[in-house]
């Protein structure tokens, strides 16, 4: 009998960081920081505090629940109230109440996929390098053609018409031509929510990993410069911009690229790439502060820096 050769483990990733009341501290410093956007963004669509806190007590279990299955211990009821903090009759509560599985991350829309092929790939553009006008039907180069290529189950039609409603095509007669260079949603606050939730969730997921797993690092940088006038503000804006149209071209081509050379059924992994700029009035040095944490001095007034970039450890 021919014996089957031995199916290699699953290596769970080790922890660079270990519990401790000093990495406690450390993280709620941070945590802080991280959450000040998010409670203005919470704030302005009618989410207080004891709202939030009461969605974070599934959202505290799930965690805690992957957190057990990369080790030996079974996620029992005990075990989930004991890693996060949650009482046992609310765990129990979470786990008896029927609810969907926790989101996992998705594709993009169909309209979006059919959109970013349409603005990079090279058979769909024209000899000036920008985006064809496409043919609404046809066996070659058409819209039809285009939206065959990523899918058969929706009809092209339907994708037609979620790009006409977002702003992105405009239809002359059977002629379709392109109205922006980028997939972004217009006046529908449901689609910006979902990708800013994806891409934050992302970006946080690749610091968190840097930080506390001894795992090959993810790419996770920033460029920070202050004592800048809004006129500077805006040139680097637009430079910004700049540099990520051709990072977005360079990275879509070879993503897709990878796609085609991949064998289906293999491919497990998903990734995600992107790029923000963010900027605002700095604290003046002179200008009040609030009182520091009790015990601790007030936060200082950031001084002027150089240019410089920042990377995760």
């Amino acid at each position: 009998m021919k014996r089957s050769p031995p199916e290699a483990a699953e290596v769970a990733p080790v922890h660079r960081v270990q519990p401790s009341a000093e990495n406690a501290e450390l993280a709620l410093r941070e945590a802080a920081q991280l959450m000040a956007p998010l409670a203005r963004w919470l704030l302005r669509h009618g989410v207080s505090y004891s709202g939030f806190a009461d969605m974070l007590k599934p959202v505290f279990v799930e965690a805690a629940r992957r957190e057990l299955a990369q080790g030996p211990e079974r996620a029992t009821q005990s075990a989930l109230s004991m890693l996060s903090g949650v009482h046992r009759k609310d765990v129990r509560a979470i786990e008896q109440a029927p609810h969907a599985a926790p989101p996992s991350p998705s594709r993009p829309p169909l309209a979006s996929q059919v959109f970013t092929r349409w603005m990079t790939d090279p058979r769909y553009r024209a000899t000036n390098g920008k985006p064809r006008t496409l043919a609404r039907s046809g066996a070659r180069r058409s819209f039809e053609a285009l939206c065959r290529e990523l899918s058969n189950d929706v009809h092209p039609r339907t994708v037609l018409d979620e790009l006409l409603r977002l702003g992105l095509v405009e239809l002359n007669g059977e002629n379709l031509a392109p109205l922006a260079r980028g997939f972004v949603p217009a006046a529908r606050l449901d689609e910006m929510t979902a990708i800013f939730s994806a891409n934050a969730a992302d970006h946080l997921s690749a610091a968190v990993s840097n930080l506390t797993l001894d795992a090959p690092k993810f790419l996770e940088q920033s460029i920070y410069a202050d004592g800048l006038t809004p006129e500077s503000i805006e040139h680097l804006h637009r430079a910004a911009c700049a540099a990520w149209a051709d990072a977005f071209e360079a990275v879509v081509t070879q993503a897709r690229e990878r796609v085609d050379l991949d064998r289906p059924g293999d491919g497990e992994q998903r990734m995600r790439f992107g790029v923000y700029f963010y900027s605002e009035p700095a604290a003046r040095a002179d200008a009040p502060t609030d009182t520091g944490p009790a015990g601790g001095s007030p936060p200082r007034a950031p001084k002027r820096r150089e240019p410089r970039s920042r990377s995760k450890p």
